[in-house]
């Protein structure tokens, strides 16, 4: 084997092993709730170390988040890949759809997460952080995109947290209704009701 080889072997494992230890973080706090589970406890359930956690997570709280589905940098570059005549909304919209497909091909896991979210709402705050980033870097590619300064109209900023907001509402939706329908199609439909002027059902 090379040394290419056990580059990639090793990365997968350790791919592997971080997923491992988000659903053990899941599995462990839907069953017994945040405060009934220590680091300990998730290791043990894979058969890993504490030191070995502390590897790929500061603390479990961090383990039941896990990562976005795309990167921020990933999301940024498939809104800047799309044309230009393509409306903001409609390009914001394109963005979470592939979004929401990643999820759904990771359906069990996120309806796990969904529901250890709901049950846990001091996990919020953290959530909340967690996204400000990937928020900044798409109001950022957002006002690229309309040949807006950020700061000025507050538009960029406006668009992408009502986009933003149209996702969660879409995943709550979904998460309610088990997964189903496909969280794309219920994108699609927030999306919907925006480009609508949320005019009155």
């Amino acid at each position: 084997m090379d040394s290419a080889d056990e580059l990639g072997r090793r990365d997968r494992k350790k791919l592997e092993t971080r997923a491992a230890l988000e659903h053990a973080a899941l599995k462990l706090v839907a069953a017994r709730g945040l405060a009934g589970v220590t680091v300990e406890d998730i290791a043990e359930a894979v058969d890993v170390s504490s030191r070995t956690f502390f590897n790929y997570f500061p603390s479990k709280e961090d383990a039941l988040i896990g990562p976005s589905p795309a990167s921020t940098a990933e999301l940024r570059e498939r809104l800047e890949a799309l044309p230009a005549d393509v409306p903001v909304l409609e390009a914001l919209r394109l963005m979470s759809r592939v979004e929401a497909e990643r999820v759904q091909e990771q359906r069990e896991q996120w309806l796990l997460r969904l529901k250890v979210f709901e049950q846990n709402p001091s996990l919020l705050p953290r959530l909340v952080a967690s996204g400000s980033e990937t928020e900044r870097a798409v109001t950022a590619a957002v006002a690229r995109r309309s040949g807006i300064e950020l700061g000025t109209s507050g538009y960029p900023e406006l668009a992408t947290a009502v986009a933003m907001a149209a996702f969660r509402v879409a995943m709550i939706r979904w998460s309610a209704a088990g997964g189903c329908p496909e969280l794309a199609d219920l994108v699609d439909e927030a999306f919907a009701q925006l480009a609508g002027g949320l005019s009155n059902p």
